[in-house]
Parts: C-alpha cells; structure tokens; sequence
C-alpha cells in the first residue's frame, strides 16, 4: 500500500463550522473557515480565517531585525528549499491565495511558553519561528503569526472573491464598523 500523497485541505476539519473556497486575482485558492458574513450595498462579505496555518517568510540577518519578504514569486528557489525543510517536519508548504500556508501537524505551543512570551516589553513578539533555513549562504525563516490571520473576501456562488485594492479600501472601514456594532450587541 503506498501513502497517500499531501493534500493541501486538512483532513479533519470540523463538521460544524462552514468552510469557503477564496480565489484571488491571480487564480490561487485558500480554503477558509468563515467567520463572519457581513452584508453590504447588495453584496455579502465575508470575513474568514484560513483552514491551513498561515505562515510569512522571513530574511534574517544577524546583526538586523528579521525582514519580512511579502511579495515572492511561486517558483522561487527559496520556497523550494522551504518545502524540503517542512516535509522533514511532515508539513506541506501551500502557495495559496493571500498568504503562504502550511498544512500537516503543528505542535501547538504549551500555554506557559506563550505567557512567558506576553510579559516582555517588546510588541513585536506577534510572530512564532516554525522553521529556518540557508539559500545562498543567507538565513530565511517562515514564521507563523500569533495574532488572528482574517481574510476579507465576497461571496460569489458557492465560493468567494478575495477583497483586493480599492474595493477592500472602500469596504474595511465599513466592516470593521459592523462588527463593532455585533460585538456591543453581545
């Protein structure tokens, strides 16, 4: 019996908890878990989480705060070395819509390890390193963030369009507000 290949959906995903399939301009796709729905001038909204864990790619430098490398292309030669380090891990990297994901087991971090982390001083702890790794003689790390990852997309059939460039200028600010709102209803 030979294994089954990776997939890039998990393979437990919660029965009761709806999920969206998110295309981006560029044709990618990024299953998500859906939040919230929000409906506005005649649309609706939505406000997701990714399924798979989202992860943001690092240079590092000695003597420098880590850089943060937003925009890369696909086939770069860094994600290929980053796929080799994470399926020694049993993790799949996925060049999905919006972000780097990763699926497979994470170790989830003890709950000491974090509260030792919230009493430094330094605010920019809001990202934990999954892995590091050498291109070219210079250090990479991809690192998944601490504080919630959402992604704002609309509903177009039974899937979603990810909210990009002025559209999302014009409708965040509203969205924010509305779920302000849902939150003093509470």
């Amino acid at each position: 019996m030979s294994p089954e290949p990776p997939s890039s959906t998990p393979s437990e995903i919660p029965a009761d908890v709806p999920t969206v399939l998110v295309h981006d301009s560029r044709g990618r796709q990024l299953l998500c878990f859906l939040e919230q729905l929000i409906p506005l001038d005649g649309h609706d909204y939505v406000l997701l989480t990714p399924v798979d864990t989202p992860v943001c790619l690092f240079r590092l430098d000695d003597d420098e705060d880590p850089e943060l490398i937003d925009t890369i292309d696909a086939t770069e030669p860094i994600l290929s070395v980053a796929d080799v380090v994470l399926q020694e891990h049993d993790l799949t990297l996925v060049r999905s819509a919006v972000t780097l994901t990763v699926s497979g087991e994470l170790d989830e971090p003890e709950p000491d390890e974090l509260e030792d982390d919230e009493d430094d001083d330094d605010d920019s702890e809001t990202y934990e390193l999954l892995v590091s790794f050498l291109v070219d003689e210079r250090e990479y790390g991809l690192y998944i963030p601490l504080d919630p990852f959402f992604v704002v997309a609309r509903m177009n059939g039974d899937g979603a369009v990810l909210v990009e460039g002025e559209e999302f200028e014009r409708v965040q600010p509203r969205i924010e507000a509305e779920l302000e709102e849902r939150e003093g209803d509470d």
